[in-house]
């Protein structure tokens, strides 16, 4: 087992939330999806690109209905540069966390806290729903291949929280997990994290990881707390509305 790379993220990040297309174009990749999700609609440089190479992406996605989006990964000051020059601004800096699911999955949650579903349940739609997670995303979790499955977290003997889960390569990536607004700061969002260890480890995966804002403090200090490692960041350039 060889621990992820930031470069390895990039590819399970794709893995696990696809976006609904995705064209070769020059040195682009250009991501089709019409769900809201930066992770699945933003343009990527596939090799060293010039000023002259931006309007190509910039015009696609524009033919495509969407706003020119670019996600700068580690290693593209250059392209990051040519953005800001143009007056792009950056969207959601983010973290990207791994580690062996051994080191996570040490401790089941209390019984009746987390249960397994697929497809997700009602109430986990409401939950996603009123995190702003709605049937776009949702649409990206159907498309996903397997091994994929979703967490019911409950407390107080009442749905409170959810999470989507997908394997690439030897990586399970969590996505989209959210508390009920009234029910957070109660340890579910550890529990369910841990719950989505055992679920990686039954189905094959060496390590468990996951992306998020760099904004998020409480989901940054959880993950801290749980011993991931910080791999790698990234961000988006957007031009401003």
């Amino acid at each position: 087992m060889t621990f992820p790379t930031a470069q390895k993220l990039y590819a399970v990040i794709d893995g696990t939330w696809p976006s609904s297309a995705k064209q070769a174009l020059g040195p682009w990749t250009i991501r089709i999806d019409g769900s809201g999700s930066s992770r699945v609609s933003a343009a990527t440089a596939e090799q060293l690109v010039t000023d002259a190479d931006i309007p190509q992406a910039e015009e696609a996605m524009r033919a495509a209905g969407q706003v020119p989006l670019f996600m700068i990964r580690e290693g593209e000051a250059a392209l990051d540069d040519l953005l800001r020059a143009r007056g792009y601004v950056i969207k959601d800096p983010v973290n990207m966390y791994a580690a062996p699911i051994a080191k996570i999955a040490t401790e089941r949650p209390p019984p009746v806290t987390s249960f397994e579903v697929w497809p997700p349940l009602a109430a986990q739609i409401e939950l996603w729903a009123e995190g702003g997670i709605g049937a776009g995303r949702l649409a990206v979790m159907d498309r996903a291949r397997e091994p994929k499955t979703t967490l019911l977290g409950r407390s107080h003997d009442r749905p409170a929280g959810t999470v989507y889960v997908g394997i690439a390569a030897d990586c399970a990536m969590i996505h989209a997990l959210e508390i009920g607004t009234k029910l957070r700061r109660q340890g579910l969002a550890r529990h369910l994290t841990q719950a989505a260890a055992f679920w990686a480890q039954d189905n094959g995966a060496d390590y468990l990881t996951l992306v998020t804002t760099q904004a998020n403090t409480g989901a940054n200090a959880l993950y801290s707390s749980l011993g991931m490692t910080l791999v790698g960041h990234y961000h988006y350039r957007t031009l401003p509305e």
